[in-house]
């Protein structure tokens, strides 16, 4: 019997690092700030426009991880649909790994259905989305841990 897929994988895209954010859609990031910042003390590291998502982002800290609000900027797009139809909450959950590039072949090699097949510009490093279909209904997003081998073909 051959062994397990994952004792065939290389430690370093074997599995995931940190939480690196849970990711909240809001309607207003200035009406969210004030539980999230305000009222349960978290930090705020930055607000910034992403104008090729047509979202604007404020990230918090809370520990070794954040908390992203998401705020669309633009009503055509998915996140202003989740908006309108799930209102606002959770929206996805970010892992760090080591190589971002090696770990999508091993997923999709593995049978997981990616929303992005190689990594692309994030808003802190390189990142790609497995759809909710693979992980039981949740979206996940990877970023390469600072310095990896996207970092520098993607200008970061």
């Amino acid at each position: 019997m051959p062994p397990p897929p994952v004792d065939r994988v290389p430690p370093a895209i074997r599995g995931l690092g940190k939480v690196h954010h849970v990711a909240l859609i809001v309607a207003s990031i200035e009406d969210a700030l004030r539980l999230w910042r305000d009222v349960l003390g978290l930090d705020l590291e930055t607000i910034m426009d992403i104008p090729t998502d047509h979202v604007r982002i404020a990230f918090l800290a809370v520990g070794e991880s954040k908390v992203e609000l998401v705020e669309p900027t633009d009503e055509t797009t998915g996140v202003a649909r989740f908006l309108a139809s799930k209102g606002e909450g959770f929206h996805h959950v970010c892992f760090e790994v080591a190589n971002l590039a090696e770990t999508l072949l091993r997923l999709e090699i593995d049978g997981l259905e990616l929303i992005d097949s190689a990594p692309r510009r994030g808003a802190e490093g390189p990142v790609a989305f497995i759809h909710p279909r693979s992980c039981h209904g949740v979206l996940v997003e990877l970023i390469e841990a600072p310095g990896g081998p996207s970092w520098t073909s993607l200008g970061f």
